[in-house]
């Protein structure tokens, strides 16, 4: 039961809200309220305006509702089996269907359930106007006409009709650029995510990002203050909401990319309702088209028009027992808590000969066989050496929390054969007695020399034996779970690893490019393609 991530952006409520039509509904309700939430109780929602939202709501649901099914009614045949092609998680549990079937059925659902593949009433559930806002962004379209077009924008740029300054919010919030180089703004993005950002379905996990983990994604080399966007109000100055971008370049296939990677959109729980989103993402697209860049890449655990790619998450368990206890993890039928905990059971010593923490020094050797390694995958980021250096070394400071673990293996003659990273990213566990935080790690980047020094088989066995040393690591570093996804050539060391199949995807988008659909190391069936791999080289924070 992997916390399911919500999409990285937000989906819009309404693709005709405007930012002054959304300043006017949310300075329309007290402002207060947003304290008050906070102050009665953690979760930032007081009882009294649940209420109100329940009595708001009501003939809002309806006419949702009917518009969702009239919508899904008129959807042709060719624009279901694309959704449920890119989306294995919904085409998993209509196996066995003949086309008639699945089209009658798909038809009878809401069209927010199969924009999202979840069951009805998943907490990221999205209504049908987030489809219809996506529509207007230039984006790859469901409906679009099955005709193989060249690689390339969607839209063309135009810098003489990019607005100098954003939309004009009305009387009760402002937008400001966050600056987190201070150290009190760096705080109120922490608290604000740490309340208010993504949840799995049940509301058992929340991510939990460290201000160093913030500090480490948000402070990429070239990174730009005016990417750091929130929103806040106007008579209290708090901060209701974030969203971040941080410059990239990306491979897409044989083009190259300069992209903004979209991150970090955040708002305020008692604000969601409020057609925020669209204005939030109208604005980091505006300040990115100010510095000339007119893609960027994001993710998202829901569908949306329309994925590159999509890959599932996997868990290989390194304290069971601590994963049973806060609901993590299930007991198998048919076995025991003892059981399981030998199963997951790791040794103490790595057995890689020549392995190592990464220095200083290594900048230059893993730089060098890291990009030959991404070069092998459909779209990877194209690091250069200041990016290896922040993104791989670990930097200690006081008052620092270690984000970052990347280890080398060096050969008798000096040479840089291997590497693998991973990275911490703890979950807040809700309304647990007797645990209050889950220490995941996450697989980040890794390259061997292997991959052109073998045969396939040869990488699996390499990639087998690195893995399971990153594994002891992790453990060694007190780490609860140790999480990847499908993407790379993770499939080779998976199942041999001990990882579970988690319940979320991960979907990855690009925006103002198009390009065709690229292999997330997942088969027909939803389980790791071990035969053809995955196309995706990129890991997204």
């Amino acid at each position: 039961m992997a916390p399911q991530e919500e999409s990285k952006l937000v989906t819009a409520t309404d693709e005709t809200t405007t930012a002054p039509e959304v300043a006017e509904v949310e300075a329309s309700g007290d402002e207060e309220d947003v304290d008050a939430a906070d102050d009665a109780n953690p979760s930032g929602s007081a009882s009294a305006t649940k209420k109100k939202k329940k009595k708001k709501s009501k003939g809002k649901k309806t006419v949702s509702s009917a518009v969702a099914a009239a919508a899904a009614e008129t959807l042709p045949k060719e624009v279901i089996d694309d959704i449920v092609k890119q989306n294995p998680a919904l085409a998993s549990e209509l196996q066995g269907l003949d086309e008639n079937q699945i089209s009658e059925l798909v038809r009878k659902m809401k069209l927010e359930e199969i924009l999202t593949g979840m069951s009805s009433g998943g907490k990221n559930r999205k209504d049908m106007a987030s489809y219809k806002f996506w529509a207007t962004q230039p984006v790859s379209r469901f409906d679009e006409p099955e005709v193989e077009l060249p690689d390339g924008p969607i839209r063309p740029t135009n810098p003489e009709v990019v607005p100098t300054e954003g939309a004009a919010l009305l009387e009760g919030f402002e937008w400001v650029t966050v600056d987190l180089m201070d150290d009190a703004q760096m705080t109120e993005v922490y608290d604000l995510l740490t309340g208010h950002y993504v949840e799995d379905q049940e509301a058992m996990f929340r991510f939990n990002y460290s201000k160093s983990f913030l500090d480490w994604a948000l402070k990429a080399p070239g990174w730009l203050k005016e990417w750091h966007v929130g929103v806040r109000v106007v008579t209290t100055g708090k901060l209701v909401a974030f969203i971040s971008g941080i410059p990239v370049n990306v491979r897409v296939r044989e083009n190259t990319i300069k992209c903004s990677e979209i991150n970090f959109l955040c708002i305020h729980k008692k604000l969601r309702s409020k057609r925020l989103t669209p204005v939030l993402i109208k604005e980091i697209t505006r300040r990115c088209n100010v510095e000339k860049i007119w893609n960027a890449i994001y993710t998202g655990g829901i569908v949306l028009p329309k994925p590159i790619s999509t890959c599932r998450y996997y868990h290989r368990s390194l304290d069971w027992l601590k994963l049973h206890e806060v609901g993590f993890s299930p007991l198998p039928p048919n076995s025991t808590k003892a059981r399981q905990i030998t199963r997951y059971h790791l040794g103490n010593q790595t057995k890689t000969k020549g392995l190592r923490e990464m220095k200083i020094e290594d900048i230059d050797a893993v730089h060098e066989l890291l990009a030959r390694y991404l070069a092998r995958f459909d779209m990877a980021p194209i690091f250069d050496k200041a990016e290896i250096e922040h993104w791989f070394l670990n930097v200690d400071g006081p008052g620092r929390e270690r984000v970052i673990w990347t280890y080398v293996v060096e050969d008798a003659a000096g040479k840089i054969t291997d590497m693998f990273s991973f990275y911490s990213l703890e979950s807040s566990v809700i309304g647990n007695k007797k645990h209050d935080t889950i220490r995941a790690a996450y697989m980040f980047y890794y390259a061997t020399e292997s991959a052109f020094t073998g045969s396939r088989k040869d990488l699996r066995v390499r990639l087998n034996e690195l893995v399971a040393d990153a594994l002891v690591l992790a453990k060694k570093f007190n780490f609860d779970v140790f999480n990847g996804l499908t993407l790379m050539d993770n499939a080779l060391f998976l199942q041999e690893q001990k990882f579970g199949a988690g319940d979320g995807q991960l979907h990855y988008y690009l925006f103002n490019w198009r390009t065709a659909h690229i292999n997330g190391g997942i088969d027909s069936k939803n389980q790791p393609d071990e035969k053809n791999g995955s196309g995706v080289g990129m890991v997204m924070l």
